[in-house]
């Protein structure tokens, strides 16, 4: 039998980086209070976030969060609980493909840009220059060849050397028809799975858990967050943070304030 608590309960799922973390790794009082609020509620609040697993579960950990589900790495990796796994979460659903091609087009149009492959354990093979904790502690560096050939979760290529507008630009050039790419900070490129990205996955976990569309919420900032507001604004909420570019906040059915005004806080206050 449906108890109210049951038929009454929201599907939230929210973004890490500009979302419930500052860009200076603060999560203030106000979001962690926000956060237990709606989980004592009864919700099921879990993070949908581009991080790899071994940079997600330490913000799961801060935020006192243990949701059945976690989405990591752009949609490309659906984790479940589990109390036998020494992190307390194993791999449920993971997507990947050959990134052989996209490396070496992408090489060939962007000069000086850094590579990096995730594969599904969370390891990430990388060539060139990564600026520190970006890739987390599981990264080895080898020459670009050896980036070919084996099966990624993600892409990632970032070139410093680029303004956001011509390295936008350089991409759509590209034509990248066969994965799904986003944009995030500066000049960093976040390639997935054709078709994978966050409403995928957040589609999956929902049927999983029975909710329905109507009672999804999702918050986010960046332009890897577009397909997830667009799926949650069907039915649901979808709230793009103050701060996020234009294309994002045109996909969102709602606006919220800023990272620096704890805008996540104030949606969570709204249930």
């Amino acid at each position: 039998m449906t108890t109210r608590a049951d038929a009454d309960r929201w599907l939230i799922a929210l973004d890490i980086d500009g979302t419930v973390m500052r860009e200076d790794g603060e999560i203030t009082e106000a979001v962690f209070a926000a956060v237990r609020h709606v989980r004592d509620l009864g919700h099921e609040v879990m993070l949908a976030t581009g991080r790899s697993v071994s940079m997600t579960l330490p913000v799961l950990d801060r935020l006192g969060l243990t949701p059945q589900y976690v989405v990591c790495s752009n949609g490309a990796i659906t984790l479940e609980r589990d109390t036998d796994a020494p992190s307390g979460y194993s791999r449920v659903h993971v997507d990947a493909f050959d990134p052989s091609e996209v490396l070496t087009t992408i090489r060939g149009s962007l000069e000086g840009a850094s590579y990096a492959i995730e594969d599904e354990t969370g390891l990430y093979r990388y060539s060139g220059y990564f600026p520190d904790s970006t890739l987390g502690a599981s990264s080895v560096k080898v020459p670009f060849d050896e980036l070919l050939g084996h099966a990624a979760t993600r892409v990632v290529v970032i070139s410093p050397g680029h303004a956001i507008e011509d390295f936008l630009s350089i991409v759509e050039k590209m034509g990248l028809h066969k994965v799904t790419y986003n944009v995030g900070w500066t000049a960093w490129l976040d390639i997935a799975p054709d078709g994978v990205n966050k409403s995928t996955a957040l589609e999956r976990v929902r049927e999983w858990h029975g909710i329905p569309r109507s009672r999804v919420l999702v918050v986010g900032d960046g332009r890897n967050d577009i397909d997830m507001l667009l799926w949650a604004s069907h039915s649901g909420r979808g709230v793009a943070m103050g701060q996020s570019p234009d294309e994002v906040r045109a996909v969102a059915n709602e606006i919220t304030g800023t990272d620096l005004e704890d805008g996540v806080a104030r949606v969570l206050e709204s249930l």
